[in-house]
């Protein structure tokens, strides 16, 4: 058996990690823009029922839950 390779900035296999973000911006496709707090990446919310200002959950880009809601 092959071990996998990591490539690209993200690795499915490998990564284990979630990290909180903001959502920014929705976009089409089940798509928004989130602000990591050192930049913004798009990721992809299709999971959940995400909207701007939302605080969600990030593991390899798919949003995995939403953490709080704006007020």
């Amino acid at each position: 058996m092959t071990v996998p390779e990591c490539h690209g900035e993200v690795c499915i296999t490998c990564s284990d990690q979630a990290i909180a973000v903001r959502v920014v911006e929705l976009l089409p496709d089940g798509l928004a823009v989130v602000d990591t707090g050192s930049g913004r990446e798009e990721v992809s919310v299709a999971l959940v029922t995400a909207g701007v200002g939302d605080e969600i959950l990030v593991h390899a880009r798919e949003a995995i839950a939403v953490l709080g809601r704006p007020e």
